[in-house]
């Protein structure tokens, strides 16, 4: 699988949470503790928002640890919002254009987990994605193809709801073809104002994913961390796996559920797929 992490709050050096902690995201690209391999070598990529239209993003198929420019780029870079995800391939290609985060306009989405079934499933998924879109698909993942679904079903106006019609026809095309297990998948997406995070899975055994705990409450039970001085008290982090060792600083995101991180309070709602109402022809025999 892969891990990532999402950053909403005062902006951060990138650097500051990719490198310092002492579980970071580059460790756990060598030394993962809850994922479902250990090593996650197959790719890296960053995702940031600044004075621009559009966010950046910097993708290399070089393992994190091993990428000098990565160290560089991310100690000149400061942020308000930070999508990273380190890659661990199960199946499409190790190629710059399968690495994560993915890029539409504003939007930057990342995933651990799969789509179950691919090479059965995949001719009905990319014909459901809208004809304007589909040009603009680059590689041959399966998260690349999930965003484009949940694109066609509205991300840009209602990213939850487009998020269940996407897994809801994933799951209503691999029931077809027969397949059982059809989506594990975590997933952040933002528009670089709020973040919206997932945990779902068809056979309800996500990977895993947590939040931390607000800025004020951490400030009292860790006042020797010197980082929570310099973050206002809206900051979040949403992580694969934590990168700090800190009591009370990690809360576990339930299963079939999804966050908002946004100004004002954050929200936790459960998650709950359908199928849209768009459906995918499958050929009659199948």
């Amino acid at each position: 699988m892969c891990r990532w992490l999402a950053y909403s709050g005062s902006p951060i050096r990138i650097n500051d949470l990719l490198y310092k902690p002492e579980h970071s995201l580059i460790d756990q690209s060598l030394h993962s503790k809850l994922g479902a391999e250990t090593t996650n070598g197959d790719g890296f990529g960053i995702g940031w928002y600044d004075e621009e239209g559009t966010p950046g993003i910097y993708r290399c198929i070089e393992p994190a640890w091993n990428d000098r420019n990565l160290r560089d780029v991310s100690g000149h870079i400061r942020s308000p919002i930070v999508f990273a995800h380190i890659r661990a391939a199960i199946g499409s290609v190790v190629q710059e254009t399968n690495c994560h985060p993915f890029r539409h306009g504003r939007w930057l989405f990342m995933h651990n987990g799969y789509v179950g079934g691919l090479q059965d499933v995949k001719r009905d998924l990319v014909l459901a994605v809208d004809p304007s879109l589909y040009p603009s698909i680059e590689g041959s993942s399966d998260t690349e193809l999930f965003f484009y679904l949940a694109l066609t079903f509205g991300l840009e106006d209602d990213p939850p709801a487009a998020v269940e019609a996407a897994v809801g026809l994933i799951e209503d095309v691999a029931a077809k073809h027969g397949v059982e297990d059809a989506i594990q998948m975590t997933v952040a997406t933002t528009n670089g104002t709020n973040v919206w995070v997932f945990r779902y899975s068809s056979v309800q055994n996500s990977r895993s994913l947590f939040f931390s705990t607000d800025v004020p409450t951490l400030r009292e039970l860790h006042p020797e961390l010197e980082v929570l001085a310099t973050l206002s008290d809206e900051s979040r982090l949403v992580v694969s796996e934590p990168i700090r060792d800190l009591p009370g600083a990690w809360n576990e995101v339930p299963e079939s559920s999804y966050g908002i991180v946004q100004p004002g309070q954050d929200e936790l709602r459960p998650f709950t797929p359908r199928v849209p109402a768009r459906r995918v022809a499958v050929p009659s025999g199948v």
